[in-house]
């Protein structure tokens, strides 16, 4: 509960605040299961509110949502939290809004591959150097063509353009390789089946909607269902990661301030950790040792310390620490670990503590004034003042009416047009252009067929033509030889007959000559005779 500048946590030999202006270092709330982990969150998280910062919370189990509702108001209650110093206890809800990023009930949390960016999706993916050289090729081959990659379906698509356009792409940007289009497309497709498909989109979130306050001038609390998400911690840290880059991006240097901008809390933070590449964890402990100078606190709650690396764990000072469980050398080691991480307390050893620590009981150590961690407390935690477990319908109800604008203005998704639509409709008019060129092809080849075939008509009936021509010539020079040879039958014809009349004329001539001949040499014989007698 707040008392001023600070949150009261929870109270040992002596109270153990946390104080406003040393929350943005960082926190660790550890235990094993059962030990009252949640409830540590809670009281946090509503001492927060109460001094009006934002928070947010990852919600693994289902029960955070009670604090939209005050807590029950019972006399064992009252009776711990006056035993623990907490005289202003009271019930009392925070003002809550639900999200969620796989499509389930609360307010849709989506961000669009151009926000999350190459070089960190890269991260997320485990990309090889050259892999990610290709997804940046990918990213500026879009921002050079407009095209905008909002979900998968652009990005994928851009990704098959370079497939296909290598050649063409590799005179502008780099050689671009099948083989890592395709190792890039296969990650691409473990992340959608992760639930990629549903957080990538439009409208995207606006992280400014976490940083609001009611009327009341009270911290808005930001509760992401994440009960679902856990099953992807995949895009649970990809989420995690652009979250805290985008709130870095967004908020100016601030320094130290009276009190953080904004608070996260991190339930589970130990999935967020299993199998992560390096380069992930890398980038988170960047991320969250710069953001504490934008005034912004991050809080991790998981099982053990162990389970959150060392370079991420020495940035986070403020500590509460439950009960651990030690049944292997391993766990036994862990404990060790803890313990050693406190100020030591010469009352009490913290190793021994931590194993005999129960239900509520902690060791805590925050920073003072002077922001050095405090000698280390074992204490019990205060009650929250809202709800333990779960809202209930009726308050979930009540949540859904108070962000109905938040659902006017996430609630449907927009498909508008991206890479994806563009690099379509440019396929579709490149398919739609070569069947047009195949079909005025096919209109020349048959033109060509169709001139060709009336040249060779044309030929065959000139053909034709010159075949009865000379036909025709032929049978004119036969007739023409015939009626010659015709013509010189008839003059032999006529000549012969010629000759026939000329020979009797010649015989008539000879004939009258003769008989001429004879009757004159008759008449001289009878002259010359007649002479004679005288």
């Amino acid at each position: 509960m707040l008392e001023g500048d600070k949150i009261k946590v929870a109270q040992g030999e002596n109270p153990c605040y946390l104080l406003l202006d040393q929350a943005n270092r960082h926190g660790l709330i550890a235990g094993a299961s059962g030990t009252g982990k949640t409830v540590t969150m809670k009281v946090l998280a509503e001492g927060f509110a109460q001094a009006g910062v934002p928070v947010f919370m990852a919600d693994v189990k289902g029960d955070v949502t009670g604090m939209a509702q005050p807590g029950d108001d019972t006399e064992k209650v009252r009776e711990r939290a006056a035993a623990l110093g907490a005289d202003g206890w009271e019930p009392r809800g925070c003002d809550v809004r639900l999200w969620d990023m796989l499509g389930g009930d609360g307010v849709p949390v989506r961000i669009t591959i151009s926000d999350m960016g190459p070089d960190l999706l890269a991260r997320l993916l485990g990309l090889t150097d050259v892999q990610r050289g290709v997804l940046a090729i990918a990213f500026r081959m879009a921002d050079d063509n407009g095209m905008l990659l909002i979900d998968l379906k652009d990005l994928r698509a851009m990704l098959g353009y370079l497939s296909e356009h290598a050649s063409e792409v590799e005179t502008l940007y780099g050689r671009v390789s099948s083989q890592s289009v395709g190792a890039i497309q296969r990650a691409l497709l473990t992340l959608e089946d992760a639930g990629g498909d549903i957080f990538f989109g439009e409208p995207a979130l606006d992280i400014t909607d976490w940083l609001v306050t009611d009327d009341a001038g009270q911290g808005t609390v930001n509760i992401l269902n994440a009960a679902k998400l856990m099953a992807s911690p995949q895009v649970y840290a990809m989420f995690l990661l652009w979250m805290l880059s985008e709130i870095y991006e967004l908020l100016p240097e601030a320094g130290d301030l009276p009190k953080p901008k904004l608070v996260f809390f991190f339930d589970e933070a130990h999935l967020l950790f299993d199998d992560m590449p390096k380069e992930l964890t890398d980038k988170i402990v960047q991320t969250v040792k710069l953001i504490r100078s934008k005034g912004v606190g991050v809080y991790f709650v998981s099982q053990s310390p162990a389970d959150i690396p060392d370079e991420v764990l020495a940035q986070l000072s403020n500590r509460i620490q439950h009960g651990l469980r030690a049944y292997t050398p391993a766990e036994q080691k862990a404990v060790r670990a803890a313990a050693a991480a406190f100020r030591e307390n010469p009352a009490f050893d913290s190793a021994e503590a931590l194993l005999e620590l129960g239900t509520g009981e902690a060791l805590v150590s925050l920073l003072n004034e002077d922001g050095q961690p405090s000698i280390v407390e074992r204490a019990r935690v205060l009650p929250p003042e809202c709800r333990m477990a779960a809202a209930d319908a009726a308050t979930l109800e009540a949540i859904g009416v108070a962000q109905a604008h938040l659902v006017e203005k996430y609630g449907e998704a927009i498909d508008r047009e991206s890479a994806y639509e563009k690099l379509a409709a440019e396929k579709s008019a490149a398919a739609e252009a070569d069947a047009l060129a195949a079909e005025r092809a096919q209109l020349e080849k048959e033109r060509a067929e169709f001139e060709k075939q009336k040249a060779a008509e044309a030929d065959r009936a000139a053909k034709a033509a010159a075949k009865e021509e000379e036909r025709a010539a032929k049978a004119a020079e036969r007739e023409a030889e015939r009626a010659q040879k015709a013509a010189e039958k008839e003059a032999e014809r006529a000549a012969r007959a010629a000759e026939k009349q000329r020979e009797q004329a010649m015989k008539t001539v000879s004939s009258v000559i003769g008989q001429i001949g004879r009757e004159t040499s008759r008449q001289l014989l009878r002259g010359l005779f007649g002479n004679l007698r005288k």
